[in-house]
């Protein structure tokens, strides 16, 4: 397990976000260069280092080729699932 400083839901995040840019068949760098950023930038999140703020996540799903609003769904509904 990685050792992480944010846990419960923020993991749905962590693992909705990694899936979607394992979907659009994108590696970390890839994303991290149509963000503009470092690949550590992608790793950081994706390990739980990282937290992600509102604007970073429409922009990390926008550069996946993905809605922002169904890739937030999609962590709602999960943290919804665990909680029940």
């Amino acid at each position: 397990m990685p050792k992480t400083i944010f846990g419960g839901d923020h993991q749905h995040l962590v693992e909705v976000l990694t899936e979607a840019r394992k979907s659009a068949s994108l590696t970390q760098v890839e994303l991290s260069q149509r963000l503009g950023r470092d690949q550590t930038f992608i790793s950081l999140i994706e390990r739980g280092q990282r937290r992600v703020d509102v604007i970073e996540f429409i922009g990390m799903a926008k550069a996946m080729g993905t809605d922002p609003t169904e890739v937030f769904a999609e962590v709602v509904s999960r943290i919804s699932a665990s909680r029940s």
